[in-house]
């Protein structure tokens, strides 16, 4: 059974960065797309990015597009999502996923595997 652990979220002040990470367990991460989202309070899960397997590809959000970085270490079953320039309405808890499909896909039906997501909160 794969498990996903985030990590990296705390709290900032608006302009600010953070990196979050994503540890895999098992030995097939490299096979897989994977993703982050996000929930804010009171909101609906969104998307926020997605890579595929072998890193090369990329897929943001508008409204991150430009801000975050989605990257990944196949060699450490890590991904990771840089986040620069960081909002007040960033703030969410943000979870990372493994992709049923190949390509880049922003549906979360579309993700069968979660973490337990780590919360961000970006101060005004």
């Amino acid at each position: 059974q794969v498990q996903l652990v985030e990590s990296g979220g705390g709290l900032v002040q608006a302009g600010g960065s953070l990196r979050l990470s994503c540890a895999a367990s098992g030995r097939t991460f490299s096979a897989y797309t994977m993703g982050w989202f996000r929930q804010a309070p009171g909101k609906e899960r969104e998307f926020v990015a997605a890579i595929n397997r072998s890193g090369g590809s990329t897929y943001y959000s508008d409204s991150v597009k430009g801000r975050f970085t989605i990257s990944r270490d196949n060699a450490k079953n890590t991904v990771y999502l840089q986040m620069n320039s960081l909002k007040p309405e960033d703030t969410a808890v943000y979870y990372c996923a493994r992709s049923v499909r190949l390509g880049l896909s922003p549906r979360s039906n579309e993700y069968d595997r979660w973490g337990q997501g780590t919360q961000v909160t970006v101060s005004s």
